[in-house]
């Protein structure tokens, strides 16, 4: 024990070890018997006996610890400052002096390092003017603020999401005012915000009635831009009332309809009286197939601005004309199988695939390709093994095309076409249908079906055999129709909110959390009408989680350019009796900037828009 550095071969606890020292250091402050220094050699490790490796003296040494780094741990900087500085007494005044020398050394490299680093990332914020499209990711009930997601030693305030990436990079002088419209089923929506939500729960029976006949005679009340006081508003009260109301078809009080794909579970063990009695199934179907008609009537007269058909296998969205930018009546069907691809071939139905006709196009150009991905909001900056799996999938879907001759038109070219055993026409068909079999069940087997053609659409549906299951607990169940306003043989229903609240850390202490959920078949014209009434409710500040119904997420792929839509006003002097505000109708007409994907999280502070997705 009398190296410094406390080496125990005998391998005493270190208890027992900074005991001796404390004895040590009463025994020298009493007069005692002190220690003897022991100098260093040029070139020996003081925390382990023997020399460097590339000491010139070696003899009459201890061999040094065969397990130690030495080069790792005493040619650092920072452990010479340590062995030097730390050892107390043991260490010569030269030494002392060299130690302060690096560690002031030290100090330099960190501020420099730390100047370089802040110059780094505001020039990587100043580039990075999409992220305002990123998703910011809730998990379970936890919610999220403005105030929480700044960063306190910025001195401009950054709105951060949980990750602490920047989530809008928007322009103060130019507040983004709207959200782009998502026309994905949402099957919960959590708002939260510093505000309390508790105007929102328990309305009185006078409330709740006019919110239903406001929604039944689509009558909207314009509401002020600020509201002292929430809970005494009763245009508020009931205008929240009416933003909850939906229409659907079937409906069953013992069973929930929505969602339907992958819902097997959720119907096992539930009394289903249509499985087991031939006639009552086809009496279910007939009075669907009046209502699928009734709204396709609706929908065509612009009365109805669009309608959800969700079956166990697939989700079918019709929309109007105008809405979207299209200028005719579309339905987009995801997602789809060879087999049903085939039999609507077979029916005469004309319909393409967005997803990989966008690819094709991309492939064909480059740029545009990069530009494509920065508009669906993802990162230009991916890993190699992101760009592969890309390359991989694009090989698995199959965008390229085999010519007639089997693709194998380039060896004539090279004259070796007879040198060259070609497959035959069998094994070049087997190729073309594993291709097509590759997109099933995938995004990109979307189908998108337009005009004239959504009428031969809807006549399939309703003699399609295959729509209603055959077997399993949704067998016999005919699909769910959804629609923001009333059809022939529909039922009114409205969502579930609850109000909630609770404490959350923020930074050193705890904030009071005031949260507002909501859920059920969540449509988009909900989703906008909510947010324009707790605007001034709220004060202009609140957030919201999205939870998506995946298989509808790409719902949102672009049908037509903004260049061939009509004006707003048009459009909405078109479907001004379809049955929803004006400030929706103009928000959805306008073509979704999404792609593939879905709004995940929206953010709404000092009545401006941020949204990652």
């Amino acid at each position: 024990m009398t190296e410094p550095g406390c080496y125990s071969p005998s391998f005493k606890k270190p208890s027992d070890v900074l005991r001796m020292r404390r004895k040590r250091a009463r025994s020298d402050a009493f007069g005692g018997k002190a220690s003897s220094p022991v100098v260093l050699a040029d070139g020996v490790r003081p925390f382990s006996p023997g020399p460097l490796l590339n000491a010139p003296e070696r003899a009459g040494v201890k061999r040094r610890n065969p397990f130690a780094s030495i080069e790792n741990t005493y040619n650092s900087p920072k452990k010479r400052v340590l062995s030097y500085s730390g050892s107390g007494t043991g260490a010569p005044e030269g030494k002392t002096a060299a130690a302060a020398g690096l560690e002031g050394k030290l100090k330099d490299e960190r501020l420099n390092t730390g100047a370089l680093l802040r110059e780094e990332l505001l020039q990587q914020q100043q580039q990075q003017h999409h992220y305002h499209e990123k998703p910011v990711s809730i998990s379970g009930e936890d919610s999220l603020f403005e105030e929480d997601l700044f960063e306190p030693e910025s001195s401009d305030p950054v709105l951060k999401s949980p990750e602490g990436r920047p989530i809008s990079d928007v322009d103060p002088c130019e507040p983004c005012l709207e959200f782009p419209a998502d026309w994905s089923l949402k099957t919960r929506l959590l708002f939260t915000s510093p505000q309390s939500f508790s105007w929102a729960d328990q309305p009185k029976a006078q409330e709740e009635a006019q919110g239903l006949t406001a929604h039944c005679r689509a009558a909207y009340t314009n509401l002020p831009a600020q509201i002292q006081d929430p809970r005494g508003c009763a245009e508020l009260r009931c205008g929240f009332q009416q933003c909850l109301q939906y229409w659907q078809h079937p409906s069953f009080s013992w069973l929930s309809l929505f969602p339907r794909i992958g819902a097997e579970r959720k119907f096992a063990g539930k009394m289903t009286p249509w499985a087991q009695d031939t006639g009552l199934e086809q009496s279910l179907m007939s009075d669907w197939s009046v209502s699928l008609t009734s709204l396709y009537s609706l929908l065509k007269s612009r009365l109805c601005p669009y309608f959800y058909l969700c079956s166990y296998q697939f989700t079918v969205l019709f929309r109007a004309a105008g809405l979207n930018g299209s200028r005719n009546i579309s339905a987009l069907m995801t997602p789809t199988t060879r087999g049903l691809r085939e039999a609507m071939k077979t029916e005469g139905i004309e319909f393409t695939l967005p997803l990989l006709e966008e690819k094709k196009k991309s492939k064909d150009s480059p740029e545009v390709s990069e530009s494509s991905r920065q508009a669906d909001g993802e990162d230009p900056l991916r890993s190699c093994d992101d760009v592969k799996s890309d390359h991989s999938e694009d090989e698995d879907v199959g965008d390229d095309e085999i010519d007639d001759d089997g693709g194998f038109s380039w060896l004539k070219e090279m004259g070796v076409q007879d040198k060259i055993k070609k497959p035959d026409a069998i094994s070049i068909k087997l190729r073309k249908e594993h291709r097509e079999v590759r997109l099933d069940h995938r995004p990109e087997s979307v189908v998108l079906v337009e005009g004239s053609n959504t009428f031969t659409l809807l006549n399939f549906l309703i003699n399609c055999k295959s729509l209603v299951a055959g077997a399993g607990s949704q067998a016999g169940l005919p699909p769910t129709l959804l629609a923001p306003t009333a059809f022939r043989g529909a039922t009114l229903h409205a969502l579930k909110a609850r109000t909630v609240n609770v404490k959350t850390q923020v930074r050193a202490g705890y904030q009071d959390v005031c949260s507002l959920e909501v859920t059920g078949p969540i449509m988009p014209h909900t989703l906008h009408a909510l947010t324009q009434l707790l605007k001034p409710a709220q004060k202009g500040e609140f957030s919201v989680g999205l939870y998506t119904h995946e298989p509808t997420a790409v719902l949102n792929v672009p049908i037509g350019q903004a260049s061939e839509l009509e004006t707003p006003d048009g459009v909405v002097q078109d479907l001004v009796r379809c049955g929803l505000q004006q400030s929706t109708v103009e928000q959805l007409a306008v073509p979704t900037t999404l792609g593939k994907s879905a709004l995940r999280q929206l953010h709404m502070k000092g009545h401006s828009y941020s949204w990652r997705s």
